[in-house]
């Protein structure tokens, strides 16, 4: 008699769940890399930008229309290209995708919510909540942060979302009228010459000419991990973590580095350095919970 292969009903119900499981849609995300991308050059080119972002909102409204935004990925790579739109409708969309990104995933990066929902605010003319939003105008060539009402959110809450407290929006505000290190890199395109003009304007202090704040950093940081070059990224995130040893943002991007460079060890202990300098820092909670899961 030949012997048949029996497979346990739950086994055989997870094996069917897991391959029902929907992938995220591969041309959305090389949409949102080149959304990314095209702002982390320097000497943008405005006019071409916004029509690239208009032709890659139209292709997302046809996405939402063949049923292929599906994953947390999805809506957050969505919510990106909308939030980058010019009117009160695709700012109005990039809230709504990234709560469904969140309500779908809530590891996700929540930062963007908050931008969205400023931004669609200071669309409509009304005041932000959070303190994303900075503008400058044809009088003053400086960065200012758009007007705030203060009171619909507690520091507690930004913290939470990933904005920066009403005190660091200040201190972010000076920071950004600073010279920026992707200008410099961009002028040299040496990653050594970069790393060592940040050493020599952190002595400098308050007469540093370039913004060497740890948000500056972050965002340089930032920007180099956009641009994939994840190894420059990492060199300069980590100099951040040695910069500002106390502040529990720099060990929290150091580790979302180190899990893109698939060193997950090293990110594990970085995001639980990041959660020790603040208990409250549920983000770094969520990561060290979600690679716990993957194990």
């Amino acid at each position: 008699m030949k012997s048949i292969l029996c497979i346990p009903v739950f086994l055989l119900s997870y094996v069917l769940s897991a391959c029902a499981q929907p992938s995220d849609n591969v041309e959305l995300q090389k949409m949102y890399d080149e959304d990314q991308r095209s702002r982390s050059t320097p000497n943008i080119d405005w006019m071409t930008l916004t029509r690239q972002d208009s032709l890659r909102e139209i292709r997302v409204y046809e996405f939402i229309k063949d049923g292929k935004i599906v994953t947390a990925k999805d809506y957050y790579n969505s919510a990106m290209i909308f939030q980058h739109g010019r009117d009160t409708i695709a700012s109005s969309m990039a809230v709504n995708h990234m709560k469904k990104a969140i309500e779908l995933d809530s590891t996700m990066n929540k930062w963007l919510l908050a931008a969205a929902i400023d931004r669609d605010l200071m669309r409509r003319g009304k005041p932000q909540i959070y303190g994303t939003q900075f503008v400058k105008d044809n009088l003053d060539p400086k960065w200012k942060r758009y007007q705030i009402d203060s009171t619909k959110v507690t520091d507690e809450e930004r913290t939470y979302y990933g904005v920066e407290t009403l005190a660091e929006q200040k201190i972010k505000e000076y920071d950004m009228n600073l010279l920026s290190l992707s200008e410099y890199y961009a002028t040299t395109n040496s990653i050594d010459k970069t790393i060592e003009l940040i050493k020599a304007e952190f002595k400098k202090k308050k007469k540093a000419e370039y913004n060497v704040s740890e948000i500056g950093l972050l965002m340089f940081g930032e920007e180099l991990m956009n641009l994939e070059k994840n190894e420059q990224a990492l060199r300069v995130l980590k100099l951040n973590t040695e910069l500002y040893p106390d502040l529990y943002r720099t060990f929290y991007y150091y580790g979302e580095c180190l899990l893109k460079l698939k060193r997950r060890e090293e990110a594990r202990k970085a995001f639980q350095k990041s959660l020790t300098l603040n208990p409250k820092n549920d983000r770094a909670r969520e990561k060290l919970r979600a690679m716990s899961n993957e194990q």
